[in-house]
């Protein structure tokens, strides 16, 4: 599964609309639209936005460092 898939299915299955998580987000329905379509140039804030909303974690790994740190 990736990213455009992930936001998509967590969207329906808390039964909401895009445009009702662009609201809950703070952000354009145009966004949610481009997220679920794999749109690439998202900005990182913008993407986070929406992510907290789905209650879903960003989390970035170090090859170097090997830990992880939540967005």
């Amino acid at each position: 599964m990736d990213l455009a898939q992930l936001i998509s299915q967590t969207r329906k299955q808390a039964r909401l609309t895009q445009a009702e998580l662009a609201a809950l987000a703070g952000v354009g329905k145009t966004v949610v639209w481009d997220l679920e379509h794999g749109k690439q140039t998202i900005r990182l804030e913008t993407l986070s936005k929406v992510l907290a909303s789905l209650n879903i974690d960003l989390i970035v790994r170090s090859p170097i460092t090997r830990e992880d740190v939540s967005l």
